[in-house]
């Protein structure tokens, strides 16, 4: 399988998954139509499925106009049944979802919102994080509790270390200086810090990271309990 990471919006990343054998593919969390469009008239690609992690409209924005156009399936969480546009496909919390060659495990992750899950293709080692765990960062808690976010990010802490994070937004030198600030003799982070400030200097994205760096430098990983990771939460809204 071949990742190919597309921009979207102001900071939002879509995600190609191609099976290069048939061209055909899924794309993750299409924020607008257009970026989504472009690729597949320019590659030959098939979109056969569109997997959403969550409702909000910066990842669900070309769902419409693509499943119009290319006939392609929505999958989503079935909680979100009736937030998530032109969903067809509902999938649970730990279950294999597998089409065509695509195979991914689901983990209902709540916390950004109610009904936010990740798409973790475990042959690949790979997962789709969504608005949940950012490089060095975590989503904002809107709909769920603190203990809700804690615990959806302890289950993704205990995948292989290898596993690459794939997230939704492209937020992380920003989300840097947060964990700098709270973890100045993390010399891994500053390590790390370094070399996203080159990616960033020559336009490329900061995005896989591995989730073994995640969880020698991003803060909000190394939390110990609800309350540490709460505390932190708080001070990263008013950072």
């Amino acid at each position: 399988m071949k990742i190919k990471i597309i921009k979207c919006l102001q900071d939002n990343y879509s995600y190609f998954i191609i099976d290069e054998k048939n061209q055909n593919a899924c794309v993750i969390d299409p924020g607008e139509p257009g970026p989504i469009i472009n690729f597949i008239e320019n590659n030959n690609i098939k979109l056969k499925y569109i997997l959403n992690t969550h409702h909000h409209y910066d990842h669900v924005g070309g769902n419409e106009e693509l499943k119009k156009k290319y006939g392609s399936k929505v999958v989503g969480f079935i909680e979100d049944k009736y937030r998530i546009p032109e969903i067809d496909l509902f999938v649970e919390d730990n279950q294999i979802w597998k089409k065509d060659k695509f195979e991914a495990k689901i983990y209902h992750i709540p916390g950004h919102t109610k009904g936010h899950i990740a798409f973790h293709f475990f042959k690949e080692k790979k997962i789709f994080t969504g608005d949940t765990l950012f490089s060095l960062g975590c989503g904002r808690i809107f709909e769920g509790t603190y203990e809700q976010m804690f615990n959806s990010l302890k289950k993704i802490k205990e995948l292989p270390k290898e596993t690459e994070v794939y997230c939704g937004h492209e937020y992380t030198l920003a989300n840097s200086f947060f964990c700098l600030a709270n973890d100045a003799k993390n010399l891994k982070l500053k390590k790390k810090v370094v070399e996203i400030k080159e990616k960033i200097k020559n336009n490329l994205p900061t995005v896989p990271t591995s989730l073994g760096d995640e969880l020698d430098c991003n803060i909000f990983l190394r939390a110990k309990d609800v309350e540490s990771f709460s505390k932190l939460r708080d001070l990263k809204d008013n950072f």
